[in-house]
């Protein structure tokens, strides 16, 4: 999500629509409180075994005992700490992917190279309305909303798309900075049990047939069965795991940078010489869709370089961008952090190697326009969890990982592709110019509008589970239902992270008792209209098989022919 600047948005909500009412809700502390134990890793703890561990079940948000207890093993006469699941990082794809996991009852453990949680600057700005969905299939995005400042935020080169008018209970994005989302996640992740190891980093790793042997600094090992890297772009887990990187260098680059001047800079967003660059506040809030910022206060500047930048920066880098974009360094005096980013795009060759994983940055890198990078690390995190617990809980066979590949590399793939494109259009020359005032034109049209809106919030997205009804691999909607336990959301019976066989009726009852372990079946009724982002009104299904993630995974036509091969495919052969 682009930050802040001064330009209009909308906090415009959907309303009136049938089965998608929206509930303005703020998170209360009530409603945060959990009823099972808590556990706290305290920042610089050793990686041990927790006493009295074997045969105790993890207090997860389910009860269940996980699949494989801690414990402790000798590796060349060194104590070594067993998990697993490892995974590499503790930014928001990382506890996104620890909390999916651990609300499937797996033993999985957290290694963060920061001692804390403080972040160098803001980073991210905010949550695109696909991710809150997912946040809200697990019973959490009131938190979020209780925090952020909802509004208008999906855009195609700084061009703003309403989508207000979309069939989601999400018609809009959340502006909220990276820190408070890492907080908020870490708060769930601590909830459920997970411990986080900070102050620790990856040296190395080596895998063999049954797991992962992860060194990490300070001596100190671990064995996991499997090991996710979501270490970001610069991936240690990456580069030892032998992944090649392949895309485009860096051809412009921008610093981002928390300033203290003598003179106060113009607030909002301004072209200059060099392209677009950005004043604002780190606090604000948004009325009758205009964002104001309040009194005092740090000033974040976004600023482009006049040469690609390398290294890490300085404020001398800091103040000869800001002479050469806005004529002036404003008195510049000092910055509590800079940052540096550009438009090197590159993805890696392929998602998995073997036990080894890549999620979030260590998987893909592009320009921050658009705000889609922090977006689609949670959704590749949502998409895996599921898949690994089934793999390690070996109710599905290895071959499951290969459809995270599958999935999420092209929808990466495109996010390249349009990252790219709007770096383009933010060029500052008037070839640049002109063609971004034809696109900007092109996106005022409703077609187009609703196009890249549903792109650029991630509401389209279509995993390609072959031919069939347009909802087959889409996001289920987020219907009213009317069940014989009384009114339900779609998304509440996600809750668990488990997939849900939602009956209509008119199938005469489908018999799922083979997986009836695995998958919840709910009878139900749900008023029209069914409608997608984008693709507008579809036909009623008699049936959908929902996996975890809330992408379908089979239609019924009122018979239940398909259905035992989808939930072969995706929850394992039948019970004996």
């Amino acid at each position: 999500m682009e930050p802040p600047g001064g330009a209009c948005v909308s906090d415009r909500r959907a309303s009136g629509r049938p089965g998608l009412r929206l509930r303005p809700g703020r998170a209360t502390r009530r409603s945060q409180r959990r009823s099972h134990p808590r556990r706290r890793a305290a920042p610089h703890c050793h990686i041990r075994a927790r006493p009295g561990a074997c045969g105790k079940a993890r207090a997860v948000a389910q009860s269940r005992r996980p699949v494989s207890c801690t414990g402790e093993r000798r590796m060349n006469g060194a104590r070594r700490n067993s998990h697993s699941v490892a995974i590499v990082g503790a930014g928001p794809t990382g506890l996104m992917l620890a909390g999916e996991l651990a609300l499937a009852g797996i033993d999985v453990a957290v290694v963060e190279r920061r001692a804390d949680r403080a972040l160098d600057g803001a980073r991210a700005g905010g949550l695109h309305a696909r991710t809150l969905e997912v946040l809200d299939q697990r019973g959490i995005v009131e938190r979020f909303l209780a925090e952020g400042q909802v509004a208008q935020v999906a855009g195609f080169a700084s061009i703003r798309l309403d989508i207000g008018d979309f069939p989601t209970r999400h018609p809009y994005g959340l502006a909220l900075w990276q820190q408070h989302i890492e907080r908020l996640l870490a708060a769930w992740v601590d909830e459920l049990a997970v411990p986080v190891h900070r102050g620790r980093e990856v040296v190395g790793f080596a895998q063999d047939a049954a797991g992962v042997d992860v060194a990490l600094s300070g001596g100190a090992t671990l064995r996991a069965d499997y090991l996710v890297g979501c270490d970001g772009g610069r991936s240690t887990v990456r580069k030892r795991a032998g992944i090649e990187f392949p895309g485009w260098d860096a051809a412009t680059s921008h610093l981002i940078a928390q300033v203290e001047t003598s003179e106060p800079p113009p607030l909002g967003v301004h072209r200059g010489p060099l392209g677009t660059y950005a004043f604002g506040k780190l606090e604000y809030e948004i009325r009758g869709g205009e964002i104001r910022y309040k009194d005092g206060g740090a000033i974040r500047a976004t600023v482009p370089e006049p040469r690609v930048g390398r290294g890490e920066p300085t404020l001398e880098d800091l103040r000869a961008a800001l002479l050469a974009s806005c004529g002036t360094d404003y008195g510049l005096r000092s910055a509590a952090s800079i940052s540096r980013f550009t438009d090197m795009a590159r993805q890696a060759a392929t998602y998995r190697k073997g036990r080894v994983l890549l999620a979030g940055d260590a998987a893909h890198v592009h320009s921050p326009v658009g705000g889609q990078g922090l977006n689609t690390g949670v959704q590749d995190a949502v998409n895996l969890g599921w898949k690994l617990a089934q793999v390690v809980k070996r109710i599905s066979p290895e071959r499951l990982l290969d459809t995270y590949h599958a999935e999420r590399h092209p929808v990466a793939a495109r996010v390249l592709r349009n990252a790219l494109a709007q770096a383009a259009l933010l060029r500052a020359d008037e070839r640049s110019e002109a063609l971004r005032g034809v696109v900007s034109e092109l996106l005022a049209l409703e077609e187009p509008r609703k196009h890249y809106g549903a792109m650029m919030s991630g509401l389209d997205i279509r995993y390609d589970l072959g031919e069939g009804h347009p909802l087959l691999g889409r996001r289920m909607p987020d219907l009213d239902l009317a069940t014989a336990d009384g009114p339900r959301r779609v998304y509440t019976l996600l809750h668990a992270a488990r997939p849900v066989l939602l009956d209509f009726g008119a199938s005469g009852g489908l018999d799922i008792a083979p997986w009836a372990d695995r998958v919840r079946r709910v009878g139900a009724t749900a008023a029209g209209p069914w409608e997608l982002p984008a693709i507008g009104p579809v036909a009623a299904p008699a049936a959908v098989l929902v996996r975890p993630d809330g992408h379908v995974a089979w239609v019924g036509d009122g018979t239940d022919r398909g259905l035992a091969d989808a939930l072969a495919t995706w929850f394992g052969p039948p019970a004996a």
